[in-house]
């Protein structure tokens, strides 16, 4: 398995371009997290990315592109996160490292994924990241102000699958109530037109990802007051 401590210099620069203050101990973090990965890839599967430099630009990096959206969004309020369909905890995991405000929930429908998260959790020190290992539309568990999503499903089951998970916007404190946020590649048109009209795809956010030449874009969802 590769030294992650050779990935330091990558990861240091890759936040920087996204504009994030990680401290040391985030970056430790985030090489650790991605050390487990490697070491539990060949028993549980997580990704079939195996190159520790590719897993870091697509894995962790393009994880962390979405943080400076949601570190806007939150303004420091201690929020709630589902990340549904999270696989090996991504962005769940990033998130719960550099966001430690944000009580992070990792949905998985595969035992072992969720058991791999609740490992993170434990080995990291993060009680701000909880594994679950449900069907989503199934999980019995109190509502969310953000749920979020990296290559699960379509926009139109994302959002209905999930949807009772959202909170009603009068318990949620944000100007704009609680969220969906979709992390996907190319601007899904075809999704996008497929969604109910009693949601609002309030903004399409372009996203950039240090190091990898490929499109992504995040997708800002809410239900229509």
């Amino acid at each position: 398995m590769t030294d992650t401590n050779s990935l330091r210099p990558a990861l240091v620069a890759a936040a920087q371009q996204l504009g994030l203050s990680l401290s040391d101990s985030q970056i430790e973090q985030l090489l650790a997290y991605q050390g487990l990965i490697q070491k539990w890839n060949k028993v549980y599967n997580l990704t079939a990315v195996r190159d520790p430099q590719a897993m870091l630009t697509q894995h962790l990096v393009d994880s962390l592109s979405l943080l400076p959206a949601l570190l806007r969004h939150a303004e420091g309020r201690p929020l709630r996160l589902m990340d549904v369909g999270s696989g090996g905890g991504l962005p769940g995991v990033v998130v719960a490292i550099c966001a430690p405000q944000i009580d992070v929930t990792c949905v998985d429908a595969v035992a072992k994924k969720a058991s791999f998260i609740k490992q993170v959790a434990a080995e990291l020190g993060l009680k701000n990241l909880h594994g679950e290992h449900s069907r989503v539309e199934a999980l019995e568990v109190p509502p969310f102000d953000l749920i979020t999503s990296r290559a699960f499903a379509s926009l139109l089951d994302f959002t209905s699958l999930t949807r009772q998970h959202l909170k009603p916007r009068a318990e949620s404190g944000a100007k704009s109530g609680a969220i969906w946020l979709a992390m996907k590649g190319q601007h899904p048109a075809e999704e996008l037109a497929a969604l109910p009209p009693d949601l609002d795809v309030f903004h399409v956010e372009q996203l950039q990802v240090p190091g990898l030449d490929a499109q992504r874009c995040l997708i800002w969802i809410k239900p229509r007051a």
